[in-house]
């Protein structure tokens, strides 16, 4: 077995996707001496501002994805909804972290279900849905509430509704016809909590402390580290991340979203093979950012430290920061123990990522008040 290649500093990243995610890794890679080139259908995106190449074309254009793949050493993703497709093209010019396989099983629910059902990971219970009589049939087997999802390219809550007893089925199904969807048990969860792993190409794993979740209108809102739960079960939720790591075969960074029970028992939401939104904090707050994380383990470089420096906290700016004007950056600045990310992005839009604040405290619920007041003030004239 041949020893996986190993890109040093100075070789040139491909990006996937052209979001804040992969910003934030370009700083990351630029920090450390690599070049970036970004591959997504838009101009001047926030990846685009900071990389060496902007390339804006179809992730369907042949030809484009194949010239920038030969412009590249290695390419990873900053989002999972790339065609299987588009991966393989690339992989044709250069090496790709993680595998298509890795995205063609993440990035649609069902399949993402299923290859954990099968692994023997515990979730909660869902039911393929391809009509409203399938609708109908799921229900009856998994019962009220439940939650009906599109099985391809959601986040953020999109193409989601919940369907409690009473519910009007055939009105339910009505904005998924034509669609696949899942159907999944609705899970009465006492806290939401992710777990950051990152996995090399020589299959060495580390994983971040767990964060405990916050989600308003079905998008994170404040990710608190490390989580206010017991010792032994986020010692469970880490070592369940590291073993889902291992059956993808992974290579690079994977968020796993979980319901932690009154039991104590977990249960795994979603999974995502990139930087994800809770792991943000470690920006500011960690030895090893997510986003040089997922560099050295593309790159097939040691993995790095992954202790927290502090306890801190997160919280999103949505584009309904900006309702008022411009938001009072000035205040935010003032604060000495809050740091002020912004993406770049022109357009403020309501439910819209923008940017994100983290605080920090000496305890973690300290950090968390902070992190809350930091954004208030945001709006006060």
């Amino acid at each position: 077995m041949s020893e996986p290649r190993v890109f040093l500093p100075g070789s040139t990243i491909g990006v996937m996707g052209a979001g804040q995610l992969g910003r934030m890794l370009a700083i990351a890679a630029r920090r450390m001496g690599y070049r970036v080139h970004t591959f997504s259908p838009d101009e001047d995106t926030p990846t685009g501002q900071l990389a060496d190449r902007e390339v804006a074309a179809r992730y369907d254009d042949a030809a484009a994805v194949r010239d920038f793949a030969r412009g590249v050493d290695v390419l990873t993703f900053e989002f999972e909804n790339i065609p299987v497709q588009t991966v393989e093209w690339a992989a044709e010019h250069c090496v790709v972290r993680p595998s298509a396989q890795v995205l063609h099983v993440c990035q649609h629910r069902l399949r993402e279900k299923e290859f954990l059902d099968q692994a023997g990971i515990p979730l909660p219970g869902f039911m393929a849905v391809g009509s409203a009589g399938d609708l109908a049939a799921a229900v009856a087997e998994l019962g009220l509430p439940a939650v009906l999802k599109t099985a391809a390219f959601g986040y953020d809550g999109k193409g989601q509704r919940k369907i409690a007893p009473g519910d009007n089925l055939t009105e339910a199904w009505a904005p998924f016809v034509g669609t696949g969807a899942v159907l999944e048990q609705f899970v009465r969860f006492e806290k939401e909590i992710s777990v950051l792993v990152a996995r090399g190409a020589d299959g060495a794993t580390v994983t971040y402390p767990v964060c405990e979740n916050v989600h308003r209108q079905h998008i994170l809102d404040v990710t608190l580290v490390p989580a206010n739960i017991a010792p032994e079960t986020a010692e469970k939720a880490r070592a369940r991340a590291v073993e889902i790591a291992e059956k993808l075969d992974l290579v690079g960074l994977l968020a796993v979203e979980m319901f932690l029970l009154a039991d104590g028992g977990i249960l795994i939401n979603e999974l995502a093979p990139r930087p994800h939104n809770s792991g943000h904090y470690s920006f500011d707050a960690s030895v090893t950012s997510q986003f040089e994380q997922q560099l050295r383990a593309v790159c097939g470089l040691p993995l790095g430290n992954t202790d927290s420096l502090r306890p801190a906290a997160m919280v999103n700016l949505l584009g309904d920061e900006w309702a008022g004007g411009e938001p009072n950056w000035a205040a935010v600045l003032a604060l000495p123990d809050v740091k002020l990310h912004l993406y770049g992005k022109a357009e403020p839009r309501a439910g819209r990522k923008m940017g994100h604040l983290v605080a920090f405290g000496a305890t973690t619920a300290e950090a968390g008040q902070r992190a809350l007041a930091a954004r208030a003030a945001l709006t006060k004239s």
